[in-house]
């Protein structure tokens, strides 16, 4: 069985968005929607006592009312709800063990004030062992031209290209028809800044054709094994600023994420932190070794 896409829900506009892109996901997963409501302090529900206005009731009727609005976009959808007895980013984070994707939106989940700014959302994709989609609000960008395919964007790492990153992207391609632009961002030598060395346009040129040249080398085996999907190799100068501006005409923008054996320090890089903030487009964040 195909496993199910998940998503994280509060009742907020962002996540009900979130549910609504997850549901189109597993449309073309041919996988069935799981909605989530993680809250630690609700009883179960079977109690007899349980109030109408109360949290656990509040819960599982704004769980029916968006599983009710999914539905009604996608008739045979499979869609469940569930409510988890645990802290947001726990119960998340748990419940995304069995799921094949994991849909957040990117402000609000939990219903405490400091996760307005999404503290959720990051600490999840942070954890999770599952890919994370962060699902951000609509921002302005400039529209496709009529008939061109839509795109999804990858960031690669040519000193160590990830297998798990990159066929998250191809998979995310296929399925929508999509090209894929594979975007290496890189950055001067630190050493450069050290000794006060400013490199001339040839030098910069020089780099600029070494880098490509590993972006090449990184992406050959997968051209050969996915002839159907259009490939766009590209490399540009910053890291972080690369991904987010390629992402202005992307539908989807994936990044990597580096598992950690311990609690110890940041578990979300700097560039994957930059775009998750700052890109146009939905972020799928996908762990790997």
């Amino acid at each position: 069985m195909t496993p199910p896409v998940l998503v994280g829900v509060d009742g907020s506009s962002e996540s009900t968005a979130a549910a609504h892109w997850a549901a189109e996901e597993a449309v073309r997963r041919g996988a069935p929607l799981r909605l989530v409501h993680a809250w630690p302090w609700l009883t179960d529900g079977r109690s007899a006592f349980v109030e109408e206005d109360s949290p656990p009731a509040v819960a599982r009727r704004m769980l029916a009312d968006t599983a009710a609005a999914v539905r009604d976009r996608h008739p045979g959808l499979s869609v469940n709800t569930d409510v988890v007895l645990d802290a947001a980013v726990d119960g998340l984070v748990s419940a995304a063990g069995n799921a094949g994707l994991l849909v957040l939106g990117s402000r609000g989940l939990g219903g405490f004030a400091e996760l307005l700014v999404g503290s959720v959302s990051m600490a999840t994709a942070a954890r999770s062992a599952a890919p994370v989609v962060l699902v951000r609000p609509v921002r302005e960008r400039p529209e496709a031209a009529p008939g061109e395919p839509g795109e999804v964007l990858v960031g690669i790492d040519t000193q160590d290209p990830d297998d798990s990153v990159l066929a998250f992207a191809f998979r995310e391609a296929g399925l929508r028809g999509a090209r894929l632009r594979a975007v290496h961002g890189w950055d001067l030598p630190p050493a450069f800044a050290t000794v006060g060395f400013i490199p001339s346009q040839a030098d910069l040129g020089e780099i600029e054709a070494l880098e490509a040249k590993g972006l090449a080398l990184a992406l050959a085996g997968w051209r050969e094994r996915h002839p159907e999907t259009e490939v766009v190799e590209e490399v540009r100068l910053g890291a972080a600023r690369a991904l987010v501006e390629a992402s202005a005409t992307a539908d989807l923008v994936v990044v990597g994420r580096r598992r950690r054996p311990h609690d110890l320090g940041p578990r979300l890089g700097r560039v994957a932190h930059a775009v998750i903030h700052h890109a146009y487009a939905p972020v799928a964040v996908v762990p790997h070794d």
